[in-house]
């Protein structure tokens, strides 16, 4: 791997397409966390509900603890799918997919290398402030 910012001969459009890339996978494992926190937020959620459960009962309320464990808690969050099958289906046929494929691209158009628009700037500045420094 070229580690020589120098070394890539990138065009403004394919150092433009890196960095949307990037910044697209940074949000793609932003809403992955959100996810995540969607799924262990639920499953806070329904272990109160299950806590419900029980007091109904203790409560003589037979007929709505029945419904919350009937009904409601083994009920999938959306189409009928619990929230660690959204997070799995995500990962899987989603996250890796496209973290993969700029993976790819990033090896063919820059050597591998990350954050090439960042590094660029951290180099300019650093020049500046040499540049003033002298």
């Amino acid at each position: 791997m070229t580690t020589d910012l120098d070394d890539l001969e990138l065009s403004d459009a394919e150092a433009e397409a890196l960095h949307e890339m990037q910044l697209g996978i940074e949000y793609i494992y932003r809403a992955y966390g959100n996810l995540l926190e969607f799924h262990h937020e639920l499953g806070h959620a329904m272990d109160r509900m299950g806590n419900a459960e029980d007091r109904l009962r203790e409560a003589g309320h037979e007929g709505w603890a029945d419904d919350l464990r009937d009904d409601h808690l083994p009920a999938g969050a959306v189409s009928d799918q619990w929230t660690f099958e959204l997070v799995e289906e995500f990962s899987t046929a989603f996250l890796e997919e496209v973290d993969a494929f700029e993976d790819e691209v990033r090896a063919e158009l820059a050597d591998g290398i990350d954050h090439v628009t960042e590094r660029r700037q951290k180099r300019q500045l650093r020049e500046r402030a040499k540049r003033d420094d002298d």
